[in-house]
């Protein structure tokens, strides 16, 4: 079947969380608040964060994912909770390949939420979302070796290590070559 014929909801309810697709307009202001506010976290993982962008940059880039969100060359969340509608942060399937099919997983938070499980909630209903509905057969999720925080996730929702590549990045800085963990679940 042809990938573009699948019928992927705009939108995934997990206990406390609502994720959805980047489909607002004017939702680059509330994103690009939370990069502000949790850039020093955040510059330190991601290649990305390396600037703050401004909002108009940050409002094309989620444009940008919605059309990929609907060509299904990616599948952008944005996360929000349920009763104070606080924005959350954002998890995505990247890489798909639908020969196999396979993605990978990636994620960030806004600090001012963090510690409270809410990522690891949001990361569990994709999950749910891609070997349930989707019917991946295999998806994975790939960070630096000393990001403990982000490789607490797959760890908790048992995912399996099955390597550590030596020397296989540079960290988001681009100063120095990093080891990356694949973590899987199949």
């Amino acid at each position: 079947m042809n990938p573009i014929l699948l019928d992927i909801p705009l939108q995934l309810e997990a206990e406390r969380l609502l994720l959805r697709a980047p489909k607002q307009f004017g939702d680059g202001s509330i994103v690009n608040e939370a990069i502000n506010k949790s850039f020093n976290e955040l510059k330190t993982w991601l290649p990305f964060a390396q600037t703050i962008p401004t909002v108009e940059e940050t409002e094309v880039n989620l444009r940008e994912a919605y059309i990929n969100f609907l060509k299904r060359d990616s599948f952008r969340f944005l996360i929000f909770h349920k009763g104070t509608k606080d924005f959350i942060g954002v998890t995505s399937f990247e890489g798909l390949d639908w020969d196999i099919p396979k993605c990978h997983i990636g994620y960030w938070i806004n600090t001012e939420f963090s510690g409270k499980g809410y990522m690891l909630e949001a990361v569990k209903a994709l999950c749910e979302l891609g070997l349930n509905h989707i019917k991946f057969k295999r998806i994975e999720i790939r960070c630096e070796s000393t990001n403990l925080k982000s490789r607490s996730i797959p760890e908790k929702l048992g995912f399996e290590l099955e390597g550590i590549l030596k020397n296989e990045d540079f960290s988001a800085d681009g100063s120095k070559l990093t080891d990356t963990c694949i973590y899987a679940k199949v």
